[in-house]
């Protein structure tokens, strides 16, 4: 199994990175410099990247090597993955080789043995980096190569730069990757590399250069402890919020932000919803409540200029409507720049590692075993059950008097319903039965609904802050401050029924 986190640099950073003080301190010896030419091969309809594996021929020197990496998992930038090597004579792959190096019993054997798949397999695309590699014993006496890639990848007619970090464990404590690179990060920025150079190859040649992604089927079984499903929901958090970050960063895309916000919420919900036994350190609630200011903003606006002024009938207003949406558009613009600087900066990266260091180092275990193991011998299904009824005795309180709320206690009744949804999505697996998703779909519609009306006070107050720099908007902002009024009484009054509708369902069994 190949342990490596890998990190992105940015090329005028990478003299201060080859001069980094704990390179030199920790260095067994002089860096070797390599000029490395790799080949991906995959078939057309690329079986072996839907298989979860890639597969190259590399020349480093004179010498050709295929490798094939498969399977495990990538979180924070820690890769963890199986790996097949041998040597070949030339640039392209020896199957008959590989088969004798992989586990029989694996599902990749059985593709490779494939007689359909050798007759259908090609080159896609190709790396060519020059390679500067250091051999690393860190104080605690892991072994490390620590490895800086400088290059490209080229797929057809499309290439993109390569300006990356990887430390890959040769023996030692994971754990320990995580402490080096945060040592490293207080003199040079760097960011999570996520992707490895295979699945940056195979996007360069996509249409489509960032896809929001929602969160993955989150699977549990009744056999779990309850430290496992507490990791399995966090990691599944992760996974979210870091497959949205370059779609952000890159392109500014609105939908990856809008993924990356839920994925934050989502994790933040998941935290509390454990907290009676595991305990987050300060530093990172408040980090990550950084996090979550920096791109609920930009988010706020892009609902105001897209969906809260999309619902107003025009009826002769339409230039001014138009003003509104446009000024509402660079608004936003500005604050996903300001999102796209907090996820590419020192901070963030700082964040994703130290968080993911306090799970890999499961110091969160800590007031559990102060519990004296009690908590823990209950069984997962029990636990969920419990944690859901008090989230339905807390929404139905907050809700008692919902057809004479208030905006502010109407946004009490949301948030408890969002981290109700949230907590019984994470749970959902443990009831398979039609009754669950019902019961989900109609606590959706309700937060849905909800959530609409939030984002109407929200655009009233976005609406001010419009008006109070560009006055000329006075006269329009009337008119949507009204039609926005008449809609939230329209709306109130779906809400009453929606919240009958759901008080109907029963929990999950």
């Amino acid at each position: 199994m190949e342990v490596e986190l890998k990190l992105l640099i940015a090329p005028d950073d990478v003299p201060a990175f080859r001069q980094h003080p704990l390179i030199k301190q920790h260095a067994q010896a002089e860096p070797v410099e390599q000029e490395q030419h790799a080949i991906y091969f995959d078939t057309a309809d690329h079986e072996l990247r839907r298989a979860g594996a890639g597969l190259r021929v590399r020349k480093a020197g004179k010498r050709w090597t295929q490798t094939l990496k498969a399977g495990g998992s990538v979180v924070s930038g820690l890769h963890q993955r199986h790996e097949w090597e041998s040597t070949v004579r030339g640039p392209e792959p020896d199957l008959y080789a590989l088969r004798k190096l992989i586990d029989a019993e694996g599902p990749w054997e059985a593709l490779i043995a494939s007689p359909k798949f050798a007759g259908n397999l090609r080159p896609l695309f190709t790396t060519e980096v020059r390679r500067t590699t250091w051999q690393l014993r860190l104080p605690t006496g892991d072994q490390v190569e620590c490895v800086l890639d400088e290059g490209k990848i080229a797929n057809e007619d499309k290439s993109e730069a390569v300006s990356e970090i990887e430390l890959e464990l040769t023996s030692g404590d994971p754990l320990h990757l995580f402490d080096f690179a945060l040592a490293l990060l207080e003199h040079v920025p760097m960011r999570i590399g996520n992707h490895s150079k295979a699945e940056r190859g195979y996007a360069l040649g996509a249409e489509a250069s960032s896809v929001a992604v929602k969160a993955k089927s989150l699977v549990l079984s009744k056999k779990m402890t309850i430290e496992q499903a507490f990791e399995a929901i966090v990691d599944n958090c992760l996974q979210q919020i870091q497959a949205n970050a370059p779609g952000v960063v890159q392109s500014n895309d609105i939908d990856c932000l809008h993924q990356m916000r839920i994925g934050l919420r989502r994790l933040r919900s998941a935290l509390a919803l454990f907290e009676e036994m595991i305990d987050v350190p300060e530093t990172l609630r408040q980090e990550l409540h950084w996090l979550a200011d920096e791109i609920s903003t930009a988010r706020d606006w892009d609902v105001f200029a897209t969906k809260t002024l999309a619902a107003i009938k025009q009826d002769g207003t339409a230039a001014e409507l138009g003003d509104v949406k446009k000024a509402a558009l660079e608004k936003a613009a500005q604050l996903h720049r300001v999102a796209a600087q907090a996820i590419s900066s020192v901070r963030y990266t700082r964040l994703v590692l130290s968080f993911s260091r306090w799970m890999q180092s499961r110091e969160w275990r800590e007031p559990l075993l102060a519990l004296e193991g009690k908590s823990l011998r209950r069984r997962l299904k029990s636990f969920s059950t419990d944690l859901l009824k008090h989230d339905k005795r807390r929404l139905t309180k907050r809700g008692r008097q919902i057809d004479e709320a208030d905006t502010h206690a109407r946004h009490r009744v949301r948030i408890a319903a969002k981290r109700m949804r949230y907590d019984t999505e994470f749970f959902q697996s443990l009831y398979p039965s039609k009754d669950t998703k019902s019961y989900v779909t109609a606590l959706s519609d309700l937060q849905d609904k909800l959530g609409w009306l939030n984002d109407v006070a929200v655009g009233e107050r976005l609406l001010a802050e419009l008006q109070e720099d560009q006055s000329e908007l006075a006269g329009v902002a009337g008119y949507i401050r009204g039609y926005l009024a008449a809609l939230t009484a329209r709306d109130e009054k779906k809400v009453e029924k929606l919240w009958k509708k759901f008080k109907e369902k029963d929990l999950p069994k």
